[in-house]
């Protein structure tokens, strides 16, 4: 068997998948392929349509958005993925830039760094308490879920969320005021989170009518997809004072650069796709990844299908 890989995955994971299949890292030969395992490689419906022989594609890692799905079904190849792998390494991550935004972290160690500190606790570099404040979801899952219990056993805050696929039973069971109404949530959280992935109906869906409903000292924090937030809306948002502060480890343009004017905004905290990047994480994503791709080449039912 003959699977695609150029992407880092964790030596372990590699080491495994050699005692099975021929590793290649070029699609030069597309139609020899029997699997593809990729993290950010764009896999389209020219790439299915060339590899004649191709089964399945495994994702490493949650979002999917790169892989062509339609083509995928139209082939009849399966794509597999790893929905619970990096859950809690993303989660510690939300937690972590929301303490950065709301304590000025980030801005201190930069001025500190160019001895432009004069005095100590300096009144420009005043933060606010996570203890207590009111934590919106947007999107309710296995991510957010997971940022929404250290958040509410760790800082008491009051959780209240957004996905029309949440029942209000289950959000009732897991702590968590339902809204109904997007725009009402953001208006009554203090930190917000965005865990949904990127589809037609949640690109740009915060926009900057959206940005306008939240509270003047709103900080949001995305770790999802950067197409969900509308960037130059955002950048307009904090540059105004519509919103306190933000934080994002997700861009349209991977990774991101100083040429991002949002990256020159004191009050914006830009991270390069770190959510899953820890040896845990890696782990557990690389192992899940190989397995499921080679259960699909044995025969067997994938724990993690999409399609």
């Amino acid at each position: 068997m003959k699977i695609f890989l150029n992407e880092y995955i964790h030596p372990t994971a590699v080491d495994k998948l050699k005692k099975h299949a021929e590793i290649v890292s070029d699609f030069k030969n597309a139609e020899e392929i029997d699997a593809i395992i990729l993290r950010t490689t764009n896999v389209s419906r020219e790439i299915i349509e060339k590899a004649s022989n191709l089964k399945v594609i495994g994702k490493h890692g949650v979002g999917y958005d790169t892989i062509d799905i339609n083509a995928a079904k139209d082939y009849g190849v399966k794509v597999v993925y790893t929905p619970k792998a990096n859950v809690q390494s993303v989660a510690e991550l939300i937690v972590a830039l929301m303490t950065n935004v709301a304590r000025n972290t980030s801005i201190a160690f930069e001025k500190v760094r160019k001895s432009e500190v004069k005095t100590i606790a300096p009144k420009e570099l005043i933060g606010v308490e996570l203890q207590g404040k009111t934590l919106g979801l947007v999107g309710i899952g296995n991510i957010a879920l997971g940022a929404a219990d250290i958040l509410k056993n760790g800082y008491k805050m009051k959780v209240i969320g957004y996905d029309p696929y949440v029942s209000e039973e289950k959000c009732q069971d897991l702590g968590i005021n339902k809204c109904e109404n997007l725009e009402a949530m953001l208006g009554e959280a203090d930190f917000i989170n965005i865990s949904v992935p990127l589809t037609d109906s949640t690109r740009k869906m915060i926009d900057l009518e959206k940005l306008k409903c939240c509270k003047p000292n709103a900080i949001i924090v995305n770790t999802a997809r950067g197409g969900v937030i509308d960037e130059e809306a955002l950048y307009y948002a904090l540059k105004t004072g519509i919103i306190r502060a933000a934080a994002s480890d997700v861009f349209i343009q991977e990774p991101p650069t100083a040429e991002n004017p949002l990256t020159q905004l004191d009050n914006f905290v830009p991270t390069p796709h770190l959510g899953a990047c820890t040896e845990e994480a890696m782990i557990r994503m690389g192992m899940t990844v190989v397995d499921e791709v080679l259960a699909v080449l044995k025969g067997e039912e994938p724990r993690y299908p999409v399609v």
